[in-house]
């Protein structure tokens, strides 16, 4: 199965040390994708980010970004998210309330960070 990521998603094992591509695989999602917007704003936060833990998990987030498949897309990132999760049947992993709230009423699956060291399938009823 499919699984787009968020850039809050992609900056977890840089900031809490979790292998999310080995969470996500527990979870029966294989094929990782990252939207074009995503990687845009994750070289950003690399280059700009307010504090130097944001900046490092943003740099982490890139690496792990080269082993997956880079999905074009325009816009801003949570817009593609929507739009390709709607266009391919893909889950979404983020840990934006506002962006679970906007997929889980248009029925897409989203994946999130538990207590910090495990990832679960929202059940729509946390946001």
């Amino acid at each position: 199965m499919k699984v787009l990521l968020d850039t809050n998603a992609i900056m977890v094992p840089g900031q809490f040390g979790l292998d999310i591509l080995d969470e996500l695989e527990r979870l029966g999602y294989h094929r990782f994708l990252v939207p074009r917007p995503v990687l845009r704003e994750l070289e950003a936060l690399a280059r700009v980010a307010d504090s130097g833990g944001n900046r490092i998990a943003a740099r982490i987030g890139l690496e792990l970004a080269k082993g997956c498949e880079i999905v074009e897309a325009f816009g801003e990132a949570d817009a593609a998210l929507v739009d390709l999760a709607l266009k391919t049947g893909a889950a979404v992993f983020t840990n934006d309330k506002e962006l679970k709230k906007k997929l889980s009423t248009r029925g897409v699956t989203v994946i999130h960070l538990r207590q910090r060291r495990r990832l679960e399938i929202a059940s729509g009823k946390e946001f």
